[in-house]
C-alpha cells in the first residue's frame, strides 16, 4: 500500500510494479481471508485506472472482511469510476456507519460534490479535517476545501485553504498546485508559476504540467509552454507502450493541443474501463475539436447528468451547443460557467468571455 501511495505521488509507474510483486506474495503465502492484499489489490488496480479489476478485488475484500471500512472506500472508489454512482453512495453510507474517520468523510464529501451540492460537500470535508489524524490526511482535506473554494469562485478562500495546508506541509505537491490554481484566479502569475514549478519538481504528474502550459501559453510565453508540453509528449508515448488507458488530462491535452482524432480514439479506449463523468467531457469535447458535435452533444450532457458545478464542463457543451446552432442554450452554459468560476481555466475562461460576448452582442 505504501508503493501504491508512493506511485500516486511521485507518478513512477515502476513503483506500480513493486507494489503487485510485495501484494501477489502476501496473496501465496495466504490465500483465505487475506484482506488486506484484497484491499491492496483494488487500491493498485484502481491506481492504475482499470476500474473493473478493482471492483473485483473490492468485492472480495468486503465479502471476505464485511465489518472492514478500508474495503468500502476501494469499493466505493470502484463504483464511483465506473458511473455506477447509487451504489458508490451506499458503499460510502456503509463506510461511514462502521468508522466515520477522515477517510471515510472524505469520500461522503465527494459524494455531494459529484451532485454539485457544494455546502454539504465542504461541511463534510472540514469534518474530515477534524477528524484526520495524519499529515497526508490533512493535506488532502486542505487541498479539497481549496478546489471546492475555487468552484463556488472564492479564489481568495481556495488560497487561504492551500495556504493553511502548506504550513503544515510544505513540500506537499498537491497543496502547491492548490495553491497555484488560486493565484491564477487572483492574477498573480509569477507566484502561480513558481508554485507549478515546485510541485512539478517534486511530482511531475500530468495535471500539474497542463496547468504550467496553459499558464504560460495564456501569458504568451509560448517556448515555456511548449516545455510543459513536450514532457506531457513524452508521458503519453510512455503510456501507449504500456497499454494503459489514458487520464482525462491527457486526452483533453491531445484535443487542445495535438491531434484531436486521436484524442477520440484515447476518450473511447478509456470509457472502456471508466464510465466515469470526466471521461464523458473530454470525450465530449474530443468530439466537438474533430467535427462531431452531435455525437459531443450528447457526451456533455452525460457529463452533467448528475448536477456537477463544473465551469469547464459547461464551457465545454456551451461551445458543442454553439456549433449547433443553439445560441440560447449556449449562452445559458456560458452565463452558469462564469457565475460558479469566473477564472476556471488560463486558457478557455477569456474564450468564455468572448463568446458569450458574440452572443449578446448578435442581433
Amino acid at each position: 500500500m505504501a508503493y501504491v501511495q508512493q506511485a500516486r505521488t511521485t507518478a513512477d509507474p515502476a513503483t506500480y510494479e513493486r507494489a503487485e510483486k510485495a501484494l501477489r506474495r502476501s496473496l501465496a503465502v495466504q490465500s483465505d481471508d487475506n484482506t488486506n492484499a484484497q484491499i491492496g489489490m483494488g487500491a493498485l488496480a484502481a491506481a492504475r485506472h482499470d476500474f473493473p479489476t478493482a471492483l473485483t478485488w473490492a468485492q472480495k475484500a468486503t465479502t471476505s472482511d464485511p465489518y472492514n471500512p478500508v474495503a468500502y472506500g476501494v469499493l466505493a472508489d470502484a463504483y464511483t469510476q465506473l458511473g455506477q454512482y447509487p451504489a458508490s453512495y451506499d458503499a460510502v453510507q456503509r463506510m461511514n456507519d462502521l468508522r466515520p474517520d477522515a477517510p471515510a468523510l472524505a469520500r461522503a464529501s465527494y459524494t455531494f460534490e459529484l451532485r454539485g451540492q457544494t455546502d454539504q460537500a465542504v461541511a463534510l470535508m472540514r469534518r474530515s479535517l477534524e477528524a484526520a489524524s495524519t499529515a497526508g490526511e490533512r493535506s488532502f482535506a486542505h487541498a479539497v476545501l481549496s478546489t471546492l473554494a475555487l468552484q463556488t469562485g472564492n479564489a481568495r478562500q481556495a488560497w487561504i485553504e492551500a495556504e493553511a495546508g502548506l504550513r503544515n506541509a510544505p513540500g506537499d505537491s498537491g497543496l502547491l498546485e492548490a495553491r497555484a490554481r488560486a493565484e491564477t484566479a487572483l492574477g498573480r502569475a509569477e507566484r502561480a508559476i513558481a508554485d507549478y514549478q515546485a510541485a512539478i519538481a517534486i511530482a511531475p504528474l500530468p495535471h500539474y504540467l497542463l496547468g504550467l502550459g496553459e499558464l504560460q501559453q495564456s501569458l504568451g510565453n509560448r517556448k515555456a509552454a511548449e516545455a510543459q508540453y513536450a514532457v506531457l509528449r513524452g508521458q503519453e508515448a510512455i503510456r501507449r507502450s504500456g497499454h494503459t488507458p489514458a487520464d482525462t488530462d491527457a486526452i483533453l491535452f491531445e484535443a487542445d493541443h495535438g491531434q484531436p482524432a486521436r484524442a477520440v480514439t484515447m476518450a473511447q479506449e478509456a470509457l472502456k474501463t471508466r464510465q466515469f463523468i470526466a471521461v464523458h467531457d473530454a470525450y465530449a469535447w474530443a468530439l466537438h475539436q474533430a467535427g462531431h458535435n452531435a455525437e459531443a452533444l450528447a457526451q456533455a450532457d452525460q457529463a452533467l447528468a448528475l448536477g456537477t458545478r463544473s465551469a469547464l464542463f459547461l464551457y465545454h457543451r456551451a461551445v458543442i451547443h454553439d456549433s449547433l446552432g443553439d445560441v440560447a442554450a449556449a449562452h445559458a452554459d456560458l452565463r452558469a460557467a462564469l457565475r460558479t468560476e469566473p477564472h476556471f481555466h488560463p486558457l478557455h475562461a477569456a474564450s468564455a468571455r468572448a463568446l458569450l460576448n458574440r452572443i449578446d452582442n448578435t442581433p
